[in-house]
């Protein structure tokens, strides 16, 4: 054999052993209760985007759930301490849904998942579905196939967003208002027919009348009048190295135990200064880490 054609064979070999561990590694990050599940992620609608006739539903303030089927994990991949009850009935496939208590609890839902043998409080807590990733069909499909197993298989911490058509952006922007007026954090936006994209798609989109991001806590300030023995507002510091003080938004619990300085904070603003601060800057929650 020449040494050209040796070289050429070794490698062949050498890319077909790199793809064959890319592809077994893919798997395995994909399965594994241990890793991050591959989510389908929402963009942000913009007036330019047609949305007539899309699926509309509420944007929950919950904790992304998602189902194996085996075990309830998190966003980050790591298990939920959930009882066995609360899990009872569900498919061997694949779920994506919501954990959720309802609007403005997201600190109290939050304390619950964080904490071990809280077994009489997961009560409060209702999972809601809104995708089933791994049935190879449209949208509508993957939700009626989903909904048909309950049916057969009931649980009663199990329920569906509610899914109503977007007749245009009227209708998107009355239903976004009426939302709101209910403390409700927006809307989330579905193309009909839709496949499961992992990732960042234009076939789920999201509609706030603000913008959100994250910052640094870097100091607590003592509050005054009601306030005088707590927590009144918070300077933080965001990826840009730009600070500044947050004082609304926060909840009697919160400024009673304020988020940790060090901890990441996700805040609502509604546009910028002329020096990048981010204007009526508020309080929305610290972000997951579990």
């Amino acid at each position: 054999m020449s040494k050209i054609n040796l070289i050429s064979q070794t490698f062949k070999v050498c890319m077909i052993t790199i793809l064959f561990l890319m592809c077994f590694f893919q798997y395995l990050f994909a399965v594994s209760p241990q890793n991050k599940p591959l989510l389908m992620l929402a963009h942000t609608w913009n007036e330019k985007m047609e949305i007539k006739n899309w699926w509309m539903s509420e944007k929950l303030d919950g904790v992304r759930g998602y189902w194996t089927g085996t075990q309830l994990i998190s966003r980050a991949g790591n298990p939920f301490h959930a009882p066995n009850w609360f899990t009872q009935n569900f498919p061997s496939h694949p779920l994506d849904g919501e954990l959720w208590m309802g609007r403005n609890k997201f600190s109290e839902l939050v304390s619950i998942i964080k904490t071990k043998n809280a077994d009489n409080e997961w009560k409060k807590i209702r999972y809601m579905i809104f995708d089933s990733p791994q049935i190879n069909e449209g949208f509508e499909k993957r939700l009626a196939f989903v909904q048909n197993w309950f049916k057969q298989h009931p649980n009663p911490y199990v329920e569906f967003i509610q899914q109503e058509i977007c007749i245009d952006k009227t209708h998107l922007r009355k239903k976004l208002k009426e939302i709101e007026s209910k403390c409700g954090e927006g809307l989330i936006l579905r193309k009909p027919d839709s496949p499961y994209i992992t990732g960042r798609s234009y076939d789920m989109l999201k509609v706030k009348s603000f913008d959100d991001d994250e910052a640094t806590v870097i100091q607590h300030f003592k509050g005054k009048g009601r306030n005088a023995d707590r927590m009144g507002s918070i300077l933080v510091e965001m990826k840009n190295g730009i600070r500044f003080k947050i004082g609304t938004g926060f909840s009697d619990e919160e400024r009673n135990h304020p988020p940790p300085i060090g901890s990441i904070i996700t805040f609502k603003y509604y546009g910028f200064t002329k020096n990048g601060v981010p204007k009526f800057a508020s309080f929305l929650r610290i972000r997951e880490n579990f």
